[in-house]
């Protein structure tokens, strides 16, 4: 019998003891995927779907050597990047990712919590700015998060349209903005940036409160990345898998807060 090999993705993220979130739910998402999936903690949390009472960065030889043991072993086509909390966890990360140059990286930069948890030191953001930006195959903020990296406002449609392109003259290959947070009932549009210019998908938007739809974004980005997929339909095929596990979404805490069905959405059902 002939076992086949299978190329893994990466998630160098948070760990969130909720579940919800953070490389909790990055495996999920790879595993929906049918792709195998590889972490390194970069934060363990204490949260659950009301918020985080606390955070613990592991020491950087640790970090270090979870990376390592990850490149040495695995054909790591594609690092998905979360929750990294200081510049010297930046650091860390973007020496192993140039000396090991993974095909892809996806950088979502976590900045805060949907409970408004603060999850970026002050001094982090120009590290990553400068040193996780110009290596990102993608990069995926919300508007809070493009709004603190751009240092301006983002009100509209239009702005988020300049906000995009504005992103990717920071060294970024492409941007996917997403627009939840645009105030109004009609579709949520998110925005795809690459040297092609400026490409949009929508969905209705959905009632509710939800946790860990931008770890699942760009994990689903990922991991079809590893299935080969190119980077603009890798994507909007990730929104449109967000938009799917937030429909099959539950409550599995005691806040109105849904986390996603990854496995109701998995586009191999």
């Amino acid at each position: 019998m002939s076992i086949p090999s299978r190329v893994s993705a990466l998630t160098i993220a948070g760990s969130d003891s909720g579940g919800g979130a953070g490389i909790q739910a990055d495996l999920k998402t790879f595993a929906a995927h049918r792709v195998h999936g590889l972490s390194a903690i970069a934060a363990l949390t204490a949260q659950h779907t009301r918020g985080v009472s606390t955070v613990n960065v592991p020491p950087m030889d640790f970090l270090r050597a979870q990376l390592d043991a990850c490149f040495d072993d695995f054909d790591v086509r594609v690092a998905k990047l979360g929750m990294l909390a200081t510049a010297d966890v930046i650091g860390t990360v973007a020496d192993a990712l140039r000396m090991r140059a993974p095909a892809f990286v996806v950088v979502d930069p976590v900045m805060v919590a949907t409970s408004g948890a603060k999850l970026l030191e002050d001094s982090a953001l120009q590290a990553l700015r400068v040193q996780l930006l110009p290596m990102a195959s993608v990069v995926t903020p919300n508007l809070p998060e493009a709004e603190l990296l751009l240092g301006r406002r983002i009100p509209d449609l239009d702005a988020m349209h300049a906000a995009a392109l504005a992103l990717r003259e920071l060294g970024a290959q492409a941007v996917f903005l997403k627009g939840g947070h645009l105030p109004g009932t009609g579709d949520v549009t998110d925005l795809f940036a690459d040297a092609t210019g400026v490409h949009g998908i929508s969905h209705p938007r959905l009632s509710l409160e939800a946790h860990g739809t931008g770890c699942t974004l760009a994990s689903a980005i990922a991991a079809n990345l590893c299935r080969g997929t190119p980077l603009a339909d890798a994507c909007f095929a990730a929104s449109d898998y967000v938009h799917a596990a937030l429909k099959q979404g539950y409550r599995p805490g005691r806040s109105a807060v849904v986390v996603l069905d990854h496995f109701g959405a998995s586009p191999d059902r």
